[in-house]
């Protein structure tokens, strides 16, 4: 008796682990979570499971940036580094480390594709719809487009870790 009830908790902990971290379920194989190195290689953004923060199964965030300027076009340390593009006056001053700017995807029939996601641009300051898949070559493709996907512009970033 003591062996089923172990059994069943530790399958219960399993079960529970997955449904709060989905990325865990493909820890044997290829996942678009990790951290993925820009197509213009110039920032790392990690890509991790927001379903707890409601923001839809993925979201992404900068976690390092590579040679960033400023508004005048002159270097900063990445520590410094602001949305000085943004359209809102208010969010201009927001550091670029660590922000969001990947979410509220939608998960498609493929564990590692997912559609009808945000992804706001710092380099022009707009946000565009995006859809994003895990390549067979172990890329990520990135698909960011006004109105439908045939109107839009994809970037392949290369996974750092």
């Amino acid at each position: 008796m003591k062996r089923r009830a172990a059994a069943v908790a530790a399958f219960l902990g399993v079960a529970v682990a997955l449904a709060v971290a989905p990325e865990l379920a493909r820890a044997d194989g290829p996942s678009v979570y990790g951290v993925w190195l820009t197509q213009e290689q110039s920032a790392h953004v990690e890509i991790w499971s927001c379903a707890a923060q409601g923001r839809g199964p993925v979201c992404g965030r900068v976690v390092k940036l590579i040679d960033p300027t400023g508004p005048d076009d002159k270097p900063v340390v990445p520590e410094q580094a602001v949305d000085f593009r943004n359209p809102d006056p208010a969010l201009r001053s927001r550091k670029t480390l660590g922000m969001v700017f990947l979410y509220d995807f939608k998960p498609t029939s493929d564990p590692n594709a997912f559609e009808e996601g945000t992804v706001y641009s710092a380099d022009d300051g707009k946000t565009y719809r995006a859809n994003l898949a895990l390549q067979p070559d172990g890329t990520l493709r990135l698909r960011g487009y006004v109105g439908i996907p045939l109107f839009g512009r994809s970037e392949t970033w290369t996974r750092v870790r």
